[in-house]
């Protein structure tokens, strides 16, 4: 590996994911991933430090600006809450309490919908602000913290505690930064908790000051102080000392008392100051936590209750069809805008036609809508009682809307597809899908400049892309793009053609092809050539490959304008294998799943990657169908959820020996 390279190219990559998340509020890769990344440059740097230089976001320190957040290990873990959806649910959590403890009472609170975090107080000092993180670790957001005016720099006495609350924008902040990014021309936020979120991972705190963030605070850590109080008398005891305590609860004696409480948060949700999406139900005697106990994710003292979805009522405008890089036809619903779980919501998914007959859908009928999950805009039902007589039928069309080609659709399948080739909704979806990040991740190539490309008709196929060098003078012609913008985005173009063939294989867009598969079948098959002359018997007998992916990448390669399509791009220059070890089998790894957690010596991607070129698979999260856990340096909460499942957990020692033994 050529280590100066990669320092360069973690450090570019790092810096424009920043940018994303930072300036954007647009987030390009998870943490995880940017965890990776940060830390294998980190260690890069720390074994090359003649590599290192001044601009890299590593050596990003002082004044308003911090460096990549450092890590914050809680000093009592930062639990998650077990869940009750309907008051039979709360009534069971009240009859497993009252068993043993039967002298009991409540305290009820509103589940402000923000981002977690832990403040220090030393001797009645701030110290530390930090993030929940993974419950174990969070992240250090001191500076970002100052800059709420409720929260006091010193307290009101000298004491040591730990306090932790919900950071959030108020309805009426968040409404005021919406309306001044409109006028800027900049992407609206979706909703507070992922603009409280997004600022709180800012690294310039002035930028938080400016945006107004908040917190209500609404239990304590680990404290030396204040001990002996009711939960309720903490409340009252932190808001004394200066601090913006949880300032809506009350105390219950009886879980009817409770139920009672919840459906009025419930009813009056849009009177509080901030988006609120439940309620939390604690024990108020803190003296009988530890008795009461905790699992390994929460504390048995303490459930939240969750909100059913909001059903908003609109009115229906239009219905489009969208046309997806793959041909599949979309009906969209155009709603009156109406505000839905804290976000103004004005298109809704109809999924398919089955989809839209079953919910008889007319253009200007009333319809209800909520957000799955809170999320994703999805429509209820329609409400024909109220269907006014301009009602107009929708008809799911025969042709393309957008090339008039005849759509199709396979006897197994409820979606309708576009299946010309050349169909221009399909071949923009494409390019942008080409050069996004999962696939050939092309940096500075992002969905506008596609739009315009195509549109100038510089760029109308993929192979187009590795000719754009011979548009130098046109591109330099675009606004906003001078001579080393241009310089940068063709060296990235360049730099794309080393790109492994999973990449490549998730490019291309074949239908029922996920990144995952892409990385499985580059593992198996090695080449290009060897993917498409693979039979359908052949891809079934690879793993997570059945049947109808394995006509569908068939189906693609056995036309000739794909055939075309790879023969151009190699003979532009890209590459056609993958330098990963055919997987083989070996005993102790092939067909199981791994769980890494914890801090490894190596980049995790490289952890995970010597587990897949073995047969291996890893996922994200503990469960009965894990096989192996493998635990690093403070491992936390996965660990535990391992043992306690009985699923085998081993340590980095016992994962490098299980790499070095031949394949059996």
């Amino acid at each position: 590996m050529d280590v100066k390279a990669r320092i360069e190219e973690l450090k570019a990559l790092i810096k424009s994911y920043n940018e994303a998340y930072y300036d954007q509020d647009s987030p390009l890769i998870s943490d995880v991933e940017w965890d990776a990344l940060y830390q294998e440059l980190v260690a890069l740097e720390t074994e090359y430090p003649e590599y290192m230089t001044d601009d890299s976001p590593t050596q990003k320190v002082g004044g308003t600006v911090s460096s990549a957040f450092q890590k914050v290990t809680h000093r009592h873990p930062m639990l998650s809450l077990s869940n009750a959806f309907n008051a039979d649910d709360l009534r069971a959590f009240d009859e497993r309490l009252k068993k043993e403890f039967p002298d009991v009472t409540y305290v009820l609170e509103p589940k402000v919908d923000g981002l977690a975090a832990s403040l220090r107080y030393d001797a009645g000092i701030l110290q530390v602000g930090v993030t929940r993180g993974d419950g174990t670790v969070g992240e250090d957001v001191t500076h970002n913290i100052r800059t709420i005016k409720t929260v006091p720099s010193r307290l009101s006495e000298p004491l040591y505690l730990e306090v932790r609350g919900e950071v959030y924008l108020s309805k009426k902040r968040f409404q005021a930064i919406n309306e001044s990014r409109e006028k800027a021309g900049k992407n609206l936020f979706k909703n507070p908790r992922n603009a409280a979120a997004g600022t709180m991972r800012q690294l310039d705190a002035e930028l938080s000051r400016q945006r107004g963030l908040d917190i209500v605070l609404y239990s304590l850590g680990s404290v030396d102080d204040l001990k002996g109080l009711t939960h309720a008398e903490t409340l009252e005891k932190m808001q004394a000392l200066g601090l913006p305590a949880q300032s809506h609860a009350t105390v219950h004696k009886t879980i009817d008392s409770v139920i009672q409480g919840v459906q009025d948060f419930e009813e009056n949700r849009h009177q509080f100051p901030f988006e609120i999406d439940g309620a939390v139900i604690k024990v108020n005697e803190r003296s009988m936590y530890d008795d009461i106990g905790y699992t390994a994710k929460s504390p048995k003292w303490a459930i939240a209750y969750k909100f059913k979805a909001e059903e908003v009522e609109t009115e229906v405008l239009d219905v489009t069809f969208q046309v997806g890089r793959t041909g599949q036809i979309t009906p969209v619903a155009h709603l009156a805008p109406v505000s839905v779980a804290g976000t103004m919501v004005s298109k809704a998914t109809l999924h398919n036609e089955e989809y839209l007959q079953e919910k008889d859908l007319h253009i200007h009928d009333q319809v209800l809508i909520k957000k799955a999950g809170d999320i994703i805009p999805e429509v209820i039902r329609t409400l024909p009682d109220k269907r006014p007589v301009n009602a107009i039928t929708v008809a799911f069309p025969t042709h393309c809307p957008v090339c008039e080609s005849p759509l199709k659709k396979e006897p197994h399948e409820a979606d309708w597809f576009c299946v010309n080739a050349m169909c221009e909704a399909q071949l923009k979806e494409k390019l942008e899908h080409f050069v996004s990040r999962n696939a050939m991740n092309i940096e500075t190539f992002g969905e506008k400049l596609v739009e315009k490309l195509y549109t100038e008709k510089l760029v109308q196929t993929i192979p187009d892309i590795y000719r754009l060098h011979t548009h130098k003078d046109a591109l330099m012609g675009f606004e906003g793009f001078a001579e080393k913008s241009v310089d940068t985005l063709l060296a990235n173009i360049e730099l794309s053609k080393a790109n492994p063939l999973e990449d490549l294989i998730f490019g291309l867009g074949i239908r029922h092809v996920g990144k995952t598969s892409s990385k499985n079948l580059a593992r198996h098959m090695q080449t290009m050539d060897a993917l498409m002359q693979a039979t359908e018997d052949t891809l079934i007998a690879l793993d997570d490959v059945g049947e109808v992916m394995a006509k569908t990448i068939v189906d693609f390669f056995s036309e000739p304008d794909n055939q075309v399509l790879i023969q151009t791009l190699k003979s532009l220059g890209l590459r056609m294998d993958t330098d990963g070890v055919q997987s083989t089998y070996h005993a102790k790894f092939s067909g199981k799943s791994f769980v890494l957690t914890g801090t490894l010596s190596v980049p995790r991607s490289q952890a995970a990657q010597a587990i897949e070129e073995r047969g291996g698979k890893v996922t994200s999260s503990v469960s009965k169908k894990t096989d192996v856990v493998l635990a690093g340096e403070e491992a936390g909460s996965k660990q535990q959820k391992a043992i306690d499942l009985g699923v085998q957990v081993i340590d980095e020692a016992t994962f490098n020996g299980w790499l070095g033994e031949s394949h059996e």
